[in-house]
């Protein structure tokens, strides 16, 4: 597996200078941002600290007024005269009614502080339900509302309980159950209901928290909204705050972050919030922060430009070299010098004089040898192929001889007509590539020859497409493989000998086989004549001239290869390229 190591090491100079002037950048932007983020941590905190101080002095103030309003309702039901009237309604007729009474409670709550700065009105209740109002803004509470407080000062047994607003009534009130006092008998009289302003209260002792750009709200332990009616804001984000004495937490809502802080009553069951926008607390410190981020982003990409500019100046001259060395390799040994760039005095540029004086001498040393390796190159084929003739007429002649003492003067006439066929061809045709149709007319006038001398022991089959007919091969490259054939595996043996020739393309090559079905051949022999190891025999005609000649016409990717098993034949496949015979004209 290669490592990051081996990558980099393969990068080119210019994109490692970029990685490491990349990663430098990157660095200290996470450095700036790592202090960024104490920075604003440190800031949360001293907004914590003067926030919690804040809601401190105010809670304290609004629960100062809020034990007054307590005491207050707690005179009203303990009041003796209070007491006393209720008393009276209690133990008197169901229709009773008197206005004389009346006026009395409600000049003694008046007197008691009904006209409190904080009060709204006092809703007292006799036994009978039967209402009697007084205060700055009294008014009265329908059924339901009266229900909820009814409820909630039983649950309380006497003790004063806060009901939130509802739709019913949006105002905080203060409710009690009001109990004979006297001997301690505590049966129940009926109830107080003392009304409280708080948008007054709490905008007396909430000033620099209620601002334009800061809510201040009150919920109890229920999560009910006690200050102010509604507020943009989803409560879901304070559904946890109440768990806690105090604190503060930075939530999202619609894009904006918000800072809220807060601190837990000490007297009731509420928790007094702040909720101050995020962005607009610290719009100059996140425009510091957007400045340097900017500016870090600028001063990166001129790093990176600089970078690049200082490292072509090194690598295109390498650059340069390298495609030269490219052309070389492709066989283009030619030098081009740009004529706009002046090579620099560096290594580089040393590098690339060296390189130049190389190419000028190996090309005077091709120039010298060029002639005389064509001449050699064309020597050697003309000699591969005039070994053939001698070969085949030596074979030819000896048939020749056998038959004309073996038969008839009319079969002689066939292998001598056969005979002047080839000898005509091997002196007359000079194309050294021919078409494989050709190729199968000179094995077809080699067969008339052999099977008059072998008769029935010779059988010759052909499996070539059409197609492949047109393409072009090596001149007498399949006939001696097809002598071969006759030569090694039909005279051995006294059965017929199966002689196949096919022809296959595949992937643009041209796959041509010979095969007998004779004695085959070793292994080991087998790998030896793969190899070329195995000396020619004879006048020197076989596998190593056509071997030879396949390799100088297309190059050592071509050839033929060799598969024999003892007692199972052998098969011969040339391996050339597919090309039609016009290709080469």
């Amino acid at each position: 597996m290669i490592g990051w190591g081996t990558i980099f090491s393969n990068l080119k100079i210019k994109y490692k200078i970029f990685i490491l002037i990349a990663l430098l950048m990157a660095s200290v932007i996470l450095i700036t941002n790592l202090v960024h983020r104490y920075a604003f941590y440190a800031y949360d905190e001293l907004m914590y600290e003067q926030s919690s101080q804040a809601i401190s002095i105010s809670s304290l103030g609004m629960e100062n007024e809020l034990k007054k309003i307590a005491a207050l309702s707690f005179n009203v039901v303990t009041d003796p005269d209070i007491q006393d009237y209720l008393w009276d309604i209690r133990n008197e007729e169901a229709n009773y009614s008197s206005y004389v009474l009346f006026t009395k409670i409600r000049q003694r709550m008046v007197d008691l502080g009904a006209l409190d700065k904080y009060v709204l009105s006092f809703n007292l209740y006799d036994i009978n339900d039967k209402e009697y109002t007084v205060g700055s803004r009294p008014i009265t509470l329908n059924k339901p509302r009266l229900a909820r407080l009814k409820l909630d000062a039983q649950n309380e047994k006497g003790g004063i309980a806060w009901t939130t607003p509802d739709e019913n009534d949006r105002t905080l009130t203060a409710v009690r159950s009001v109990r004979r006092f006297q001997n301690l008998s505590l049966e129940s009289l009926g109830m107080l209901a003392v009304r409280i302003d708080v948008n007054r209260l709490f905008s007396d002792y909430a000033t620099g928290l209620d601002r334009k750009d800061a809510q201040f709200i009150i919920i109890n332990s229920n999560h009910e909204m006690i200050y102010p009616d509604k507020i943009d804001f989803d409560m879901q984000a304070l559904s946890d705050i109440s768990d806690y004495d105090q604190g503060y937490k930075i939530v999202r809502q619609k894009n904006n972050a918000y800072f809220i802080s807060y601190r837990l009553s000490a007297y009731t069951d509420w928790t007094y919030v702040t909720i101050m926008p995020y962005n607009q607390i610290f719009h100059s410190i996140v425009n510091a922060k957007n400045i340097v981020l900017a500016v870090y982003i600028i001063l990166f990409f001129i790093a990176v430009i600089v970078a690049f500019q200082f490292s072509r100046r090194i690598t295109d001259p390498l650059e340069r070299l390298t495609l030269k060395m490219r052309r070389v390799q492709l066989g283009n040994f030619d030098y081009q010098d740009e004529e706009t760039t002046v090579i620099a005095m560096d290594e580089v540029g040393q590098i690339q004089r060296h390189f130049r004086i190389m190419l000028e001498r190996i090309n005077e040393l091709i120039k010298e040898n060029y002639v005389k390796q064509l001449v050699i190159k064309d020597t050697q084929f003309k000699a591969l192929q005039a070994q053939i003739n001698p070969h085949f007429l030596y074979n030819t002649l000896e048939s020749i001889n056998w038959m004309a003492k073996m038969s008839n003067q009319s079969r002689i006439s066939q292998m001598v007509e056969s005979l002047g066929f080839l000898l005509r061809l091997s002196i007359n045709d000079k194309d050294s590539i021919i078409t494989l149709e050709r190729e199968l007319e000179i094995i077809n006038h080699y067969l008339v020859i052999q099977k008059l001398r072998f008769e029935e022991r010779l059988e010759f089959t052909v499996h070539i497409p059409q197609h492949l007919l047109s393409s072009g091969i090596p001149k007498l490259s399949v006939q001696p493989l097809v002598e071969n054939a006759v030569n090694y595996a039909l005279e051995p043996m006294i059965e017929p000998c199966s002689i196949i020739i096919t022809a296959t393309d595949i992937n643009g090559l041209l796959m041509i086989t010979v095969e007998d079905n004779g004695p085959g051949m070793s292994d080991s022999y087998v790998a030896q004549l793969n190899k070329g190891e195995v000396e020619t025999k004879g006048t020197g005609l076989g596998l190593g001239n056509i071997r030879e000649r396949i390799l100088m016409l297309y190059g050592e990717e071509y050839g033929l290869h060799i598969d024999s098993t003892i007692g199972a034949g052998t098969k011969v496949t040339l391996k050339l390229p597919h090309v039609v015979r016009d290709e080469y004209e």
